[in-house]
């Protein structure tokens, strides 16, 4: 197999690979890993996508909107709950 195909390949496997953890990240209280994981794969898949044409882009941008929400939700709602616990534990002392 040449490199071009073999790079086509791991770019189509990366955007629907970007699109599961882009879904998973809507889970609560595990969603943040694969939030950040797909946002990670969409990286390394936007730089292939520079070279050749991507037929499963919109599935890489559906993954990228669904890993932004579920992780400024989870990570807000992380720092909500771990401020809630340390702020009341510093003002008592």
């Amino acid at each position: 197999m040449n490199a071009a195909a073999k790079t086509k390949i791991q770019m189509l496997k990366g955007s629907m690979r970007c699109f599961a953890f882009g879904l998973l990240s809507l889970l609560p209280f595990i969603g943040l890993p694969f939030g950040l994981a797909a946002l990670w794969i969409s990286g390394h898949v936007r730089l292939k996508e520079k070279q050749f044409w991507n037929a499963a882009r919109p599935y890489r941008i559906w993954g990228v909107v669904c890993a932004a929400v579920g992780t400024v939700l989870w990570a807000g709602t992380l720092v909500f709950v771990v401020g809630s616990v340390l702020i009341p534990a510093y003002l008592r002392g």
